[in-house]
């Protein structure tokens, strides 16, 4: 029996390659581009961020730098109160008040929270 042989002439060629047309939007170079682009834009806005964080940050601290001293007064003014409330209670229960330190120096109160029902 012969062995079949090609045609005369040969086979057609094969094709291998796509049939898609190449341009358009969506290209390699194209994509590649957005992609860049948008990460440039979302890193240009993470810096803005952090810097006005930063600037937020450092104008809070200032505003408390510059209130301290108002604080101070008015705790100052309470420890006032409090001193002279303490000294008028005690002058009506004990009728003198007693010199609890060995000096005229002030010295600034500790209050700590007792609980009512101690015992002992």
């Amino acid at each position: 029996m012969p062995q079949d042989m090609p045609p005369v002439g040969g086979y057609g060629a094969v094709q291998y390659k796509r049939n898609l047309p190449s341009n358009g939007l969506f290209r390699p170079r194209n994509i590649i581009v957005a992609s860049v682009g948008l990460m440039a834009y979302g890193w240009y806005q993470l810096v803005v961020g952090v810097r006005e964080m930063n600037e937020m940050a450092r104008e809070k601290m200032w505003a408390r730098i510059h209130l301290i001293p108002m604080l101070q007064a008015e705790c100052d003014r309470d420890l006032v109160r409090r001193h002279l409330a303490d000294q008028a209670r005690e002058k009506e229960l004990l009728g003198e008040n007693f010199r609890v330190y060995n000096s005229d120096r002030y010295v600034r109160p500790t209050f700590a929270a007792v609980p009512q029902h101690v015992t002992k």
